[in-house]
């Protein structure tokens, strides 16, 4: 299946071969990954990236949707989002801009895409999302998109200055239906 979704500043579509530049541009660059247990992008490890992607896209069933985020006014890459499949009820979002097209709603948008993919499209009940609690503009994506602040996960993940804590926020399927 080939997924493109629409949003009116951005659509998401599957990678390409020759993303990888793109890739390569926010991917490499320290403010990106600084909340991530990933390091700046080398040229191969941003290749491989986009060759795992277009991997996963291939596979039955599908446990991956990582997708290009596309600014629909320029067609240009300007990050990635992605909705992992963590079993057959429950999805994990996430998403990574490059810093020019931080502030203007592309994330937000990107995740609210995935959203309701996963609901309408894939059936999920839950879909949560996990962030660095110094990452500010990533928690109040979640919070802009009405996922509920579940708590904070202690050291649960290694990034390169050492443990890290992650905030939980999640949205059930029933949250969409209430007013």
């Amino acid at each position: 299946m080939d997924i493109k979704l629409a949003g009116k500043k951005i659509y998401l579509r599957e990678f390409k071969e020759d993303d990888w530049t793109a890739v390569h541009e926010y991917a490499s660059n320290e403010l990106v990954c600084r909340y991530q247990p990933w390091e700046p992008n080398t040229e191969e490890d941003s290749r491989g990236f986009v060759r795992q992607n277009i991997y996963d896209a291939g596979l039955y069933p599908r446990k991956r949707y990582a997708l290009a985020i596309i600014e629909s006014e320029t067609q240009r890459l300007a990050g990635a989002a992605e909705l992992h499949i963590r079993d057959i009820h429950n999805g994990e979002i996430g998403y990574s801009l490059h810093p020019r097209f931080w502030g203007r709603g592309m994330a937000t948008e990107a995740a609210r895409l995935l959203i309701d993919f996963g609901f309408k499209k894939l059936h999920l009940h839950r879909i949560y999302a996990t962030c660095d609690p110094r990452n500010i503009a990533s928690y109040k994506v979640m919070e802009k998109l009405g996922l509920t602040f579940e708590g904070r996960m202690r050291e649960n993940l290694l990034i390169k200055d050492g443990w890290r804590d992650s905030l939980l926020y999640s949205i059930l399927e029933t949250d969409l239906s209430r007013p």
